[in-house]
């Protein structure tokens, strides 16, 4: 089954949380700390890979989770890492989220894109003892993974795409150049899946995608064309496939080219600028050399060659597909060379600190270190509480609340949690320094 649109529910891995307890051994009644940090949860990682042809999986498995770290033990025993989950997609997927914007791209085979970061492993009371905190009487929870909701679009990386009309013959087309075996009747949308074939003119091998057919109104969605046009959106050449027998007094060459030409352009104002070819097909009717003239005409005047072909008996075909070649290493030749490492990792900048103000007397800090110390802060543990509100200090959480006007006794929201402003004396700012 071809499924080229799938949406996933990712999350990352708990990290494990820290833990506390201190030494005890025999003639050393009151040992240190010794409690060890958990272990780092699992990411969710994403990789194209050039076997995967179809986001199948996906669609009847869409929910994926990470594992958790585990927790840390006494006597300084880290717990473990949780593993990364990798999810295999097809070379040229697009990721979405739920907004529509988008987040990656994985165009070259080994890309990678971490769709849910795993949750830091919480520090035990070994870690936060120190200079300032001789002994520390709490841990950090783990930090939960990171969940959202994606949505995957699959574009198709061919050299030519062949577009048009439903039952115009691009899938004999491509049944006639390469081994690909599309499904081929004698009734519109036959094909309702792109289907990629392979071929060799002379001394040059390309991919051509048949594309399943448009009608007027594809760019918006009617006949399924948004689905359809996407897999055009990538390719370096296209091929206008035109039917010299069509159907109705209303078609023609000259009005089908012209129909297609619309839609791309309200789909995508740079495929007008693609190279391109025109194809006339079904040349093997008899009534084919009347439309010809009109359809090298149309093609004339878009300063585009055509050629007449009939895909049934092969007529024509040679010599298009050798044009077609030499059109595609044309198009690779002036694409700028990108230079993409092995195992591209592609991942999201943290989102900075910031605060707003929600109403008089109320403000909420954003970001995502804040979030993540309080996920992993014990709020019922007075030193935790403690903890948290000097790395809030250190970031410079409270000059942003004062600079931009809040009061002592004001709220300050982060996430869930509710605290009261209470500005740090400078004494106490310069014994914390």
């Amino acid at each position: 089954m071809f499924v080229d649109e799938a949406t996933l529910e990712v999350r990352g891995g708990r990290g494990g949380d820290g833990v506390t307890s201190f030494h005890r051994e025999k003639y050393r009644p009151r040992g240190g700390p010794d409690g060890a940090d958990g272990g780092r949860g699992g990411s969710v990682l994403l990789v194209a890979d050039p076997g995967v042809g179809t986001l199948v999986e996906y669609r009847f498995h869409p929910h994926q989770r990470a594992a958790r770290g585990t927790h840390g033990k006494g006597g300084n025993r880290t717990g473990a890492h949780g593993a990364d989950l990798v999810l295999r997609v097809p070379v040229g997927t697009l990721v979405r989220d739920q907004a529509g914007r988008s987040l990656a791209d994985l165009a070259s085979p080994g890309s990678r894109f971490v769709a849910a970061r795993g949750g830091r492993g919480g520090r035990g009371n070994a870690a936060l003892s120190g200079p300032n905190r001789r002994v520390a009487h709490f841990h950090e929870r783990g930090e939960p993974g990171q969940e959202r909701r994606l949505r995957l679009e699959l574009r198709l990386l061919a050299d030519a795409a062949l577009v048009g009309f439903p039952n115009a013959g691009k899938s004999s087309i491509v049944a006639r150049a390469s081994a690909a075996r599309p499904r081929i009747a004698d009734y519109p949308f036959t094909t309702l899946v792109p289907v990629l074939g392979v071929v060799r003119a002379g001394e040059h091998d390309f991919t051509l995608a048949d594309v399943p057919g448009l009608v007027p109104g594809a760019a918006a969605g009617k006949g399924l064309g948004h689905r359809f046009l996407r897999h055009v959106a990538r390719s370096a050449v296209l091929v206008h496939v035109v039917d010299l027998a069509p159907a109705g007094p209303e078609r023609s060459p000259r009005a089908d080219l012209a129909a297609i030409d619309a839609e791309l352009a309200a789909f995508d104002p740079g495929l007008g600028r693609r190279p391109a070819l025109v194809v006339a097909n079904k040349l093997d009717l008899p009534d084919a050399a009347e439309r010809l003239p009109e359809a090298r005409a149309a093609a004339a005047e878009r300063g585009l060659a055509c050629f007449a072909v009939s895909a049934a008996t092969g007529e024509g075909m040679p010599a298009f597909l050798h044009a077609l070649a030499a059109a595609v290493v044309r198009a690779r030749a002036s694409r700028p060379e990108v230079a993409v490492p092995a195992e591209h990792l592609i991942d999201e900048p943290e989102a900075p600190i910031d605060v707003r103000r929600e109403a008089p007397g109320r403000w909420r800090v954003l970001g995502d270190r804040p979030l993540r110390w309080l996920a992993m802060t014990d709020l019922d543990n007075a030193e935790a509480v403690v903890h948290l509100q000097h790395r809030l200090l250190r970031a410079g959480v409270e000059d942003l609340l004062t600079g931009q006007g809040a009061l002592p006794g004001d709220e300050v929201l982060i996430g869930e949690a509710a605290f009261e402003f209470q500005p740090t004396p400078p004494a106490s700012r310069r014994r914390r320094g």
